[in-house]
């Protein structure tokens, strides 16, 4: 078996890896899961192998994760996220003991062994109110696109509080504070301190233990980064991979599968 998949469909990213003999990345893509979830995972499978410079029938094994993991059809088996997470970071991060994922639709918290395998693990129980799509509805309020909000957050010198714990309610709230002449950076500063804080309550609940990687599409978010580790006291885990490291672990597992390990805990379960 020369090569290896993974294939981690998001809520609104699905992302693909390919990965060698030596369990190193070759291949990768990323794309918007849109409302075929089936032609978003062929078409990132058919990307990374594209980038990677591999035919398909080169792969020995290939692995869905994700919320739309049972929409690989040409997936092997189905491994959850939290357990893909979990050993994308730790190869990625070797020291990783603690992962925070933040994707578009939940955030979890998982606390990790040595190597990746999953010792305890929790997930936001409030509507979106700690995910991706509470920026996603800062920015349509403000009419900002996602990419401005870190920088632009960052500037912000007097953060609002942000009380919603819904998302449904957070774009009112927003045009509230804009209202009352609060400026943009500030606002959007509040928005940032608000889900690193909801994000730092499910650290604590399954116990915060250095090296923490951050994992997940909010990873590209500066100011994110910026307000975690303001409120851990601990620098993050980060690379330019930590969008894929799902992925990566999906990958990872295909792999080990491929060569005849067994398929890890979690497989085709229904925790997402």
């Amino acid at each position: 078996m020369s090569y290896a998949a993974g294939v981690d469909v998001g809520s609104t990213q699905t992302k693909a890896v390919i990965v060698d003999r030596h369990a190193e990345i070759v291949g990768r893509s990323l794309i918007s899961t849109g409302a075929d979830v089936v032609a978003a995972a062929q078409r990132a499978y058919d990307l990374a192998l594209e980038e990677a410079g591999v035919e398909a029938g080169r792969v020995g094994g290939v692995i869905g994760t994700g919320y739309g993991r049972y929409k690989v059809e040409f997936g092997d088996t189905q491994v959850t996220e939290i357990v893909c997470h979990a050993r994308g970071a730790a190869k990625m991060f070797p020291g990783t003991r603690t992962v925070l994922d933040m994707g578009g639709q939940d955030t979890k918290a998982i606390r990790v062994q040595p190597g990746g395998e999953v010792i305890d693990f929790c997930m936001n129980d409030k509507c979106a109110a700690g995910t991706g799509r509470f920026l996603q509805s800062a920015a349509a309020a403000l009419e900002l696109h996602l990419d401005q909000l870190g920088p632009t957050a960052l500037r912000g010198k007097r953060p609002v509080e942000i009380t919603t714990t819904c998302t449904v309610f957070a774009e009112s709230e927003v045009l509230s504070w804009l209202s009352r002449g609060r400026k943009v950076e500030d606002i959007l500063a509040g928005v940032h301190h608000s889900i690193a804080s909801r994000s730092f309550g499910l650290l604590k609940r399954v116990g915060i233990e250095d090296e923490i990687t951050f994992t997940g599409g909010v990873t590209r978010n500066a100011a994110m980064v910026a307000v975690l580790e303001e409120i851990l006291g601990s620098r993050l885990n980060v690379s330019e991979d930590s969008h894929y490291m799902g992925a990566l672990g999906a990958a990872l597992f295909a792999r080990e599968r491929a060569s005849g390990a067994a398929t890890p805990a979690g497989a085709g379960g229904e925790v997402a």
